[in-house]
């Protein structure tokens, strides 16, 4: 009865918020279980330099934007919400960026201590190689693709996904917030995972680095410093 009782005194805008994570959720989970599924055989598609770098480039791309990027579009059309509306705005917009770039560098600096560091490659994937085989035209317009889903949508994605639960679970402490404590427990959970000291210490930075950054995009109300750690930073070391 409790149950039925507390489900009854939702808003109208908590049901909402809730419908709006079912939606980001659902949509990731279905492109996630058909990664899941096939898996092995698109690696096996997607590394084979034998066919052609668009077909490999596009349906990574599509796969990536599936589980990262597709919910949150979703949300925003079905609710006539702007990308403007969830920090995607000027105001405040270097502040961001710099603060996401101070709560990476713990990260960073493990990456380079621990050997882990080849090399500074931002906006590269596992086609990148064979991309900038296919000529200068194919190298442009595939790494704005690249910046667009592994760079924008990744690192946007999180930011919303934050604020939604943020607003349907508002706290006042200025330093622990529910929609940035699950958002980055969920990018840890797409970060492989190891229990030695290397790997436990490699979990704390990363949780550090995704915290700190959703942190600094909840007092700027910016999410350009979520976007530009993706792309400059996340996706490149």
């Amino acid at each position: 009865m409790k149950l039925i009782k507390r489900k009854h005194e939702l808003t109208i805008e908590q049901r909402k918020l809730d419908t709006n994570l079912w939606i980001i959720a659902l949509v990731s989970m279905l492109a996630y279980s058909v990664y899941a599924v096939v898996g092995s055989s698109m690696m096996a598609f997607f590394k084979d330099s034998s066919i052609s770098v668009w077909p490999r480039l596009l349906t990574s791309a599509a796969m990536e934007y599936g589980v990262a990027g597709l919910g949150i579009t979703l949300v925003c059309i079905i609710r006539r919400e702007s990308f403007a509306s969830y920090g995607l705005k000027r105001e405040n917009a270097v502040k961001a960026i710099l603060g996401a770039i101070i709560c990476f560098i713990p990260l960073i600096v493990f990456k380079i201590a621990s050997g882990q560091f080849e090399g500074y490659e931002p906006l590269s994937v596992m086609v990148s190689a064979d991309l900038h085989k296919a000529g200068i035209i194919s190298t442009i317009i595939g790494t704005l693709i690249i910046g667009l889903v592994w760079g924008f949508f990744e690192g946007f994605n999180y930011a919303v996904i934050a604020e939604i639960i943020s607003r349907r679970h508002p706290v006042k402490n200025k330093y622990f917030d529910w929609g940035v404590l699950v958002a980055a427990i969920m990018g840890i959970m797409f970060h492989p995972i190891h229990f030695d000291t290397v790997g436990i210490i490699d979990l704390i930075v990363t949780f550090i680095a995704l915290y700190g950054m959703l942190i600094v995009r909840k007092h700027t109300g910016n999410s350009w410093g979520c976007v530009f750690a993706f792309i400059f930073i996340w996706n490149a070391f």
